[in-house]
Parts: structure tokens; sequence; C-alpha cells
């Protein structure tokens, strides 16, 4: 049976550990029709335009 050697230190073991828990901030880029902020690749909720041509009918406050 493989058994280790030696302790494996704190540090050592949250070197391994460290960036596993971390969560990564979503991109957002600024629409092209409104400046609005979404998500890439998708219908911006505020305008509802995607590519250059509206997708989504939005309703007007």
């Amino acid at each position: 049976m493989a058994v280790p050697k030696r302790k494996v230190s704190h540090a050592r073991k949250s070197k391994r550990r460290s960036s596993v828990w971390k969560l990564s901030v979503p991109k957002l880029v600024a629409c092209p029709n409104c400046g609005e902020y979404h998500m890439p690749h998708r219908v911006c909720p505020a305008c509802g335009q995607y590519n250059g041509r509206e997708v989504v009918a939005v309703e007007a406050e």
C-alpha cells in the first residue's frame, strides 16, 4: 500500500488547493447600441439587440 513517508506541510497543501475554491468574475461587454453592459454572445436585456439587429422586443419605459 502506498503511504506518504512524511506529513504534507500546511503551506504545500494550501498551495495545491488555493485556486480550486476561487470563483471567476463574469466577463461583461458594452452594448454597441445602448452602452449597457451584458454577457458576451447574448441579447442585450436593455435594448433587445444582438449582432446589430433587434431580436427581442423590449418595452419602453
